[in-house]
């Protein structure tokens, strides 16, 4: 079973401002009622002792509330689990993702409460998978609303036009292109030897989605295969690599660090 660490991080932010809130507005005027103090007469080593848990909870809200903050509206860091990115995320990077860049959203609700701006074409965005509503996904911008996209022979069309790609290198068991996507310049892999139609179609991208594919194009759960991703699901722009780190066996690198293309 998943945790769902934001819904747990806003329950214990909560909790914990309510209890050192309710302590300072009622139970610390008991104590020292209890004691024959007066408030605002008290110096700091007369102070009772609080319990235990309103001492745990002044210590922990502040720094629950900064994280809270800083993860729900400015950057939130994950790690990439699969190859579905290659060769521009390899399994094992340690990403930062940017919240602000296309609004501000309520933590947990997701609902937008500042509009900033929207995906654009060729933007690396992380978002919920639309199937089930929790599990983070990142791919790469193709298709904005009102786009035709087409997948054909291992080609990429948007409303009529063939995407420009160029052949790097042969790296078996791949191949290495470069492709051009509006403003953005990235790699992508095709595997060697794979003749199959699969992942070919044509879409209609509606108002308010968007249509989106891995970099490592024959090894990607993409929209070919689910559909559009709705602007409601989209967590922000991935920007950044600040470590890699492939396994509990293996030691973190920071030689990847760098922007994210």
């Amino acid at each position: 079973m998943d945790i769902d660490f934001p819904l747990v991080l806003v329950v214990l932010t909560f909790a914990t401002g309510l209890i050192w809130l309710l302590d300072r507005l009622f139970l610390r005027k008991r104590r020292l009622a209890a004691a024959g103090l007066e408030p605002g007469k008290v110096e700091a080593d007369e102070e009772p002792r609080e319990p235990y848990l309103v001492d745990l909870s002044r210590s922990f809200f502040p720094v629950l509330a900064v994280v809270l903050v800083l993860r729900s509206f400015l950057v939130e860091p994950f790690q990439i689990p699969s190859g579905s990115m290659l060769p521009t995320l390899e399994v094992g990077d340690f990403i930062l993702v940017n919240k602000f860049a296309y609004g501000l959203r309520l933590p947990v609700a997701g609902t937008k409460i500042l509009e900033v701006d929207d995906p654009e074409r060729g933007d690396v965005i992380v978002f919920r998978y639309p199937e089930d509503g929790s599990t983070n996904y990142i791919k790469r911008v193709v298709g904005l609303p009102g786009d035709l996209i087409r997948y054909e022979g291992r080609e990429l069309f948007i409303n009529g036009d063939k995407v420009e790609s160029r052949f790097i290198a042969r790296l078996p068991p791949v191949e290495l292109w470069r492709e051009t996507l509006g403003d953005t310049q990235h790699d992508v892999f095709l595997t060697l030897g794979r003749t199959g139609r699969s992942g070919e179609g044509e879409w209609l991208v509606p108002e308010g989605e968007y249509f989106v594919m891995g970099d490592n194009r024959d090894n990607s759960n993409d929209s070919r295969y689910w559909g559009m991703v709705p602007d409601e699901m989209v967590v922000g722009k991935a920007f950044a690599i600040w470590m890699h780190w492939e396994s509990l066996t293996s030691l973190p690198s920071f030689d990847r660090v760098g922007s994210i293309e």
